[in-house]
């Protein structure tokens, strides 16, 4: 999946359209501008690589958690609250 995903953004037009137009707003005035939006491109790879590690890490107890019935109750009670209110807020508003 990592290839899987590694692939399509390298033949993605839209990342590189990103990189040059967003990193240069980034660079000093004097620094090479080439080397400078390199280095925030990588910059970006490895945070974004550290979020989804810790993401990635965080859905095992995440899982446990949700496969409980009692959280599955709970949280099936709260989403309906919340379309009750919806109902209630839409029941309740005027049309103009």
């Amino acid at each position: 999946m990592f290839w899987r995903g590694f692939l399509s953004n390298l033949l993605n037009p839209k990342v590189g359209v990103f990189y040059v137009t967003f990193l240069p707003q980034f660079v000093p005035a004097g620094a090479n501008a080439a080397s400078y939006c390199f280095w925030l491109a990588c910059l970006h790879v490895a945070l974004t690589l550290v979020w989804f590690a810790i993401l990635i890490s965080a859905t095992v107890p995440l899982g446990r958690f949700l496969r409980r019935p009692a959280a599955v109750k709970t949280l099936d009670r709260l989403t309906g609250g919340v379309f009750v209110a919806f109902g209630i807020k839409l029941a309740a508003s005027t049309s103009r």
